[in-house]
């Protein structure tokens, strides 16, 4: 399987595995802003994230607007500057992050065990195809040697 195959494989699973779950869906928007607030260092202020992710300030403003109803970050004014506004991490968000990142590594562990199943398809194939090539060989001629013709056992 292809590392893209692989890399969409596992967002398909982690998305899946997060819609059938009681966690509430998060747009692309709020997951990315979950991630750069709990992955990053802070202080993290609107205008800060609004800069890193290269959209407006209101499209922020309203991502954390819903993010803030479910508990997963609180905003509170910076005292050194009152025009500022902190984005805080709650113990809701992080274990919600911390739901999710189990559920990608089940999905990652479902990947695995595709592409090990997939490789014992792939042996089971070539020794079935060389013992079909060492029985052809001993069946026409049993004075030689029973050599497989390895570029047709690979094919």
């Amino acid at each position: 399987m292809s590392t893209q195959l692989q890399s969409l494989e596992l967002w398909r699973g982690s998305l899946v595995a997060s819609v059938r779950s009681d966690a509430p869906d998060l747009s692309a928007r709020q997951m990315a802003l979950m991630l750069c607030v709990y992955l990053d260092d802070g202080p993290h202020t609107v205008r800060g994230l609004a800069k890193y992710l290269k959209i407006s300030k209101p499209a922020i403003s309203r991502a954390l607007d819903r993010l803030g109803e479910l508990s997963y970050i609180r905003r509170e004014r910076d005292d050194l500057d009152r025009r500022n506004v902190l984005v805080q991490r709650t113990p809701e968000g992080a274990a919600f992050l911390l739901n999710f990142s189990t559920m990608i590594a089940d999905a990652e562990k479902a990947i695995a065990g595709i592409a090990d199943e997939q490789a014992l398809g792939f042996a089971l194939e070539a020794v079935s195809a060389a013992v079909a090539a060492i029985e052809a060989g001993s069946s026409t001629d049993a004075s030689a040697p029973s050599q497989p013709n390895w570029s047709t056992v690979a094919a």
